[in-house]
């Protein structure tokens, strides 16, 4: 990875922070997008604690705005000619429905519209910075998602469940990767999803509910952030998938994704109403 630039948004902790650490350690300069500068200066400094020669660097963002979301695509392209992995790994679920400043519903946001527009905004410098790879860090939580989320997006109608709504993000997730695979066609960047696993991350603990007691009590049983980051590193780096398109992956391998999570008719639906709700061109 030694020459190659990656972007990696929420890189501050978790596997986020996993994945930034191995792919320094393989050379790689990496770019951790994180919203808290205090958190952001201690991920670097974790990483230079055990990869002492890393190079890194540390952008701002805030996922829930798309303001911030340009701001970051317009940094980035400021000041780095090339970008070779976008790693689209934040991820959010709460219990209680929040709308962001835009008017969305906040893990939709967050989970899914932030990466569909980064992703749209540095398209066109990952097209020319040649066999460049964006990889969507996705669930097996996508099969509790419902192609029905499509005429209700913002979680409005039948009651809020955090759950349904981060399995309905984490469905959202696929589909946008099926998408963006039709659309670079010809080209030679690739886009893939994954299931990192569950687990042992502070995720889902910001929680108010049930859930952040469910996430304690399954913690002895989750895998490590390392295993967790594991299959982030290998999409985004591995000679093994170049060229490789379009799939869904677990445990660095091949998995079959929900029949609901290759509906073609869906996938495009969902593409045009994210264009629609980010403001950017189908």
């Amino acid at each position: 990875m030694r020459e190659k630039v990656c972007l990696i948004t929420g890189a501050t902790s978790g596997i986020g922070l996993e994945s930034a650490r191995g792919l320094a350690g393989q050379g790689a300069t990496v770019v951790l997008a994180g919203r808290d500068p205090g958190r952001g200066e201690a991920a670097l400094a974790e990483i230079r604690r055990t990869v002492p020669d890393a190079k890194l660097d540390l952008m701002l963002a805030d996922l829930t705005s798309l303001a911030s979301v340009r701001k970051l695509a317009e940094d980035f392209q400021r000041k780095y000619s090339r970008l070779d992995v976008l790693l689209n790994n934040a991820g959010l679920i709460i219990d209680r429905r929040k709308v962001t400043p835009d008017g969305f519903e906040a893990t939709f946001a967050t989970n899914h519209l932030a990466h569909f527009l980064l992703t749209h905004q540095l398209l066109e410098l990952l097209k020319a910075s040649g066999a460049s790879r964006v990889v969507n860090v996705s669930s097996e939580a996508h099969r509790m998602g419902s192609l029905g989320f499509l005429d209700d997006p913002q979680a409005e109608r039948g009651g809020y469940s955090g759950m349904r709504v981060y399995g309905n993000s984490k469905l959202a997730n696929i589909l946008f990767t099926r998408g963006l695979k039709r659309r670079l066609e010809g080209t030679k960047v690739t886009t893939n999803s994954l299931h990192p696993g569950v687990v042992r991350t502070g995720f889902g603990l910001n929680s108010e509910g049930i859930l952040k007691y469910l996430v304690k009590l399954s913690s002895p049983f989750m895998l490590t952030v390392e295993g967790g980051a594991r299959t982030s590193v290998y999409l985004a780096s591995s000679p093994e998938v170049e060229g490789v398109s379009g799939r869904y992956f677990i445990k660095s391998k091949v998995a079959r994704e929900s029949r609901a999570a290759q509906d073609d008719a869906a996938t495009e639906k969902l593409w045009q109403k994210s264009a629609e709700l980010t403001g950017v061109g189908s």
